[in-house]
């Protein structure tokens, strides 16, 4: 044991003395607790304690001098409380205290059964009445438990504190009574990360939404991680480099290591309970304070299922110091994309059943596009070796790309940043492009690009040389499809002409037809008004007769024949002539 130092020894004795007015009585035992000595009265201890009562009388020595309480819970502060409630000294119970006094209470079984209104009982009763009747209070004595377990635990204080803190943290995310809404995870984040989890565990078993559980995670890890988490973005704040001082010391690292990964399992199920730009910054973390690969590979796999809202910020989180200065880690960001190919590709084939090479979803060409553009940030680092480059380049199917400008501008910066790569590796960071689905200026920009090896140069010239043979050819086509066209409308003019003068010439019959037969029936009424003939069977107009007139007045040779259309149908005379002599007189 430690030799108590004599300044904190006087200090003991002289709050003692205050307490002992009586020198007729002198002290007759030294407590010890931890470096700190009391000199008090074992009749006056006695009295309220059955624990010192029972060393007392148990005690080998006939005179017993010295006890020894290091394992009281509290140590020398909540003592000197225990003392001064023995010698009927007033001090005030607030809700920093009740909790070690509570516990050195059971300790020295200061109960009401030993004694009547006795620590254990006032103590008890301030918890009920004070200590937890509101969420601020609560806390307040949870966090006092810190240095108490397990002997806190034992008495259920910490259970009850826990109870508590949950029940009320769950009725203000619904019905909050404050603002900000979201007052209660301040509360939370004061807290160790021990009590903080239990407090956790008992929201999900009240059914908190999963929301509610990642609002009170994300304050307090922003909350204990300050400097490695200021805020979304990835900044942190007096972060040095791992072989700076003391702000970096291994000791805070190892508490911070700590902290994250006894937080990260308490996260939610669900997917969209956390923004990824928060999970990149915790994953930053993580590398950064070389936490277990659990943590690093639960971190990963959250960031994995959500990469489709990801940014080029969020990846370049990932990737640099936080002085951003240096690449940090790239094996992450590698293992990230492919566990997200690799899902796509499970879910195109067992949902749509297609061929994930050839069909690619949103989500896919969403992602594409920001590792395009990610690879043109992290190019421009001369640290980056080509086999890295590649191997994030190479992660992307070809056809998720719909074009490789961006993919081509990451190559150009690349090759610019390391001049002095030869032909062959050269053309090893340029087998990650397909020439053939760059755009025409990107093809024009990679015949002028005196970067890009020989073989590339040409595969762009060539394919814009087919470009143009394909484009006349179509130019071709086109003209011949339209003249075709116009001809067939031509025809179908023509056509329509033809049936037009058609219908004109049957219209023109028809009209010459209907004036025939009203001539007719002009010429009956007049003839019968005359009564110069014996009437007989007048003879009906047929329609073949009507036609033949019609026929004789459109006769061509009517102007070189005898005209008899005036002769009418009369009819015919059958009776025999009289004979006549021919002679000459």
């Amino acid at each position: 044991m430690a030799i108590p130092s004599p300044t904190r020894l006087s200090l003991a004795m002289e709050r003692t003395g205050q307490w002992v007015f009586s020198p007729e009585i002198p002290t007759d035992v030294i407590v010890a607790v931890g470096e700190a000595s009391f000199s008090l009265h074992k009749f006056i201890l006695a009295a309220k304690s059955n624990y010192i009562r029972k060393v007392i009388m148990e005690s080998e020595e006939s005179d017993l001098t010295r006890i020894d309480l290091t394992n009281i819970p509290g140590g020398k502060e909540a003592f000197e409380k225990v003392a001064k409630f023995c010698y009927s000294v007033n001090f005030e119970i607030t809700i920093h205290n009740v909790a070690p006094l509570h516990c050195a209470a059971e300790f020295l079984q200061m109960t009401d059964e030993y004694c009547d209104g006795n620590l254990a009982g006032r103590t008890e009763d301030f918890l009920s009445q004070v200590g937890l009747s509101t969420l601020h209070n609560a806390v307040a004595v949870l966090k006092s438990c810190r240095q108490l377990i397990p002997f806190a635990t034992e008495v259920t204080v910490v259970d009850r504190c826990v109870e508590v803190i949950s029940s009320k943290a769950c009725s203000e995310a619904k019905f909050p009574s404050q603002s900000p809404p979201s007052w209660w995870t301040e509360e939370l984040a004061v807290l160790d990360v021990d009590s903080f989890a239990k407090v956790i565990i008992a929201m999900k078993q009240r059914d908190a939404k999963y929301l509610t559980v990642a609002g009170a995670l994300i304050t307090y890890t922003e909350r204990t991680l300050r400097e490695l988490v200021r805020d979304h973005t990835g900044g942190g704040r007096g972060i040095r480099s791992q072989n700076s001082g003391e702000s970096d010391s291994e000791s805070i690292r190892s508490e911070q290591r700590e902290i994250l990964q006894s937080t990260v399992p308490l996260f939610p199920m669900e997917k969209a309970a956390f923004p990824i730009n928060f999970l990149c910054c915790l994953l930053r973390c993580a590398i950064y304070l070389r936490a277990s690969s659990a943590c690093k590979r639960e971190l990963e796999k959250r960031v994995t299922e959500i990469l489709e809202h990801v940014t080029v910020d969020d990846l370049l989180v990932l990737t640099f110091t936080y002085d951003g200065e240096r690449l940090l880690d790239l094996d992450s960001v590698r293992r990230i994309i492919s566990g997200f190919v690799e899902k796509e590709r499970s879910t195109m084939v067992f949902d749509a059943g297609v061929n994930f090479n050839q069909h690619f979803s949103p989500a896919m060409q969403r992602v594409a596009k920001t590792v395009d553009a990610y690879l043109a940030e992290i190019a421009a680092y001369s640290e980056l070796s080509i086999s890295k480059f590649n191997g994030i380049s190479i992660l992307i199917p070809n056809g998720a790309r719909k074009s490789n400008d961006d993919l081509y501008r990451a190559v150009d910066i690349y090759l610019k940043v390391h001049p002095n790569l030869d032909e062959i590796e050269k053309e090893k960071v340029c087998s990650v492009m397909d020439p053939l689905k760059l755009s025409y200026e990107a093809r024009v920009h990679a015949s002028k690009n005196k970067r890009l090896p020989l073989q590339i140069v040409l595969h762009a010239l060539y394919y814009d040389q087919l470009h143009l043979r394909s484009g006349t050819t179509e130019d071709k086509e086109a003209v011949a499809v339209a003249m075709s066209a116009d001809r067939k409308q031509l025809q179908a003019d023509v056509s329509l002409v033809r049936e037009n003068e058609e219908l004109r010439s049957e219209l023109t019959k028809m009209k010459m037809y209907i004036t025939d037969l009203e001539k007719n029936v002009q010429g009956t009424s007049s003839s019968s008004g005359t009564g110069r003939e014996t009437p007989g069977p007048v003879k009906r107009h047929t329609f073949f007769s009507s036609m033949s007139k019609k026929l004789s007045k459109l006769n061509p040779f009517k102007n070189g024949s005898k005209d008899t259309s005036h002769i009418d149908d009369a009819p015919v005379d059958l009776t025999k002539p009289r004979r006549r002599r021919f002679s000459i007189s």
